[in-house]
């Protein structure tokens, strides 16, 4: 199964709006960059490991930032999929990339 995230705003609204503000999801969203950093840090051999697949460990914790990263724009209707297309169209542009994820994701389609 596939999720857009166009999908995930819409769940992640459904679930936070009305009861919920950027603020503390934006806190939670920093407790997981720290615990990606763990992960990534273990993963290095600057941390101890506590034995558990950092792979998995770490695929989960980057799952959770991108919740809170999706959630914080669906509550304040924030059309990520737009943005993204745009800021990326710009930085390829800025940075002289080939292609730009628009064209990618048109070709893709073809």
């Amino acid at each position: 199964m596939k999720i857009t995230i166009d999908t995930l705003e819409k769940y992640l609204l459904n679930r936070y709006d009305g009861w919920t503000n950027e603020q503390g999801l934006f806190l939670k969203l920093v407790e997981e960059i720290g615990e990606v950093a763990e992960v990534i840090n273990m993963r290095a051999g600057s941390k101890q490991s506590n034995g558990s697949d950092l792979d998995t460990e770490l695929g989960t914790e980057l799952a959770d930032m991108i919740h809170y990263i999706v959630a914080i724009a669906a509550i304040n209707h924030i059309d990520l999929t737009t943005i993204m297309l745009a800021k990326d169209k710009q930085a390829s542009a800025k940075y002289h990339h080939d292609i730009n994820l628009e064209t990618f994701i048109m070709n893709k389609e073809k």
